[in-house]
């Protein structure tokens, strides 16, 4: 029996430490909507010079 507990112990320290040199890791579950994108969003457009408005 006890062979289980530390068994377990040594997996969860495994886990902790993988986990921890992982870098960014979001483990808040699943995610609809705005916050589900995972690339950076878009610039926005750079104004028309004055020049080319005629």
């Amino acid at each position: 029996m006890w062979k289980i507990a530390v068994g377990f112990a040594v997996f969860a320290g495994l886990a902790l430490f993988i986990l921890s040199k992982g870098g960014d890791i979001d483990m808040s579950g699943e995610k609809h909507g705005a916050e589900a994108t995972h690339a950076p969003a878009a610039a926005t457009p750079a104004a028309a010079p004055a020049s080319a408005a005629k």
